[in-house]
């Protein structure tokens, strides 16, 4: 028997059934074994035990809700567009020092990041903040006081 060279598929395009015949050859899924994941566990099982060993099964666990953080985070070029807006609109005035003052806690946030840039000298009240927009705040003279749970759980009460 000669040896085929090429695909099959590069013959026969422009005849109805490329070759394979006119009753349902290479045509629908019985051709494939089945659709999708159907004969896992029966005819074939010898192609999951060799190329996917963990296709049955669980795996790994779930959290409880309780106890993952879901981050809701703002950078600081966002916290500058905050600060001018509440600024403009006078929701918000300096202190003695000439800080702003500003309660991410209460506005939803509980992570600041530090990309973006900050022109105004501000007082976060955050619970955690990555050291690089801590960096960027102290530099213009501001600080960012990092809050606790038990301490909002408190002020709540």
């Amino acid at each position: 028997m000669v040896v085929r060279r090429k695909k099959k598929s590069r013959y026969m395009r422009g005849y109805r059934n490329q070759g394979y015949g006119s009753i349902g050859q290479h045509r629908k899924s019985g051709s494939r074994g089945g659709k999708g994941a159907a004969g896992m566990h029966k005819h074939m099982w010898s192609w999951v035990v060799k190329y996917y060993p963990d296709w049955f099964g669980k795996h790994g666990f779930t959290r409880p809700p309780s106890m993952v953080t879901e981050y809701r985070t703002i950078n600081l070029g966002e916290l500058n567009e905050l600060i001018s807006k509440l600024v403009a609109e006078g929701q918000l005035k300096p202190d003695e020092n000439g800080m702003y003052v500003i309660n991410l806690a209460s506005l939803g946030y509980n992570k600041l990041l530090g990309r973006g840039k900050l022109e105004y000298k501000v007082k976060v009240l955050v619970y955690e903040a990555t050291e690089r927009a801590i960096n960027k705040v102290k530099e213009l003279g501001g600080e960012v006081v990092l809050l606790s749970e038990e301490e909002s759980k408190e002020k709540s009460q």
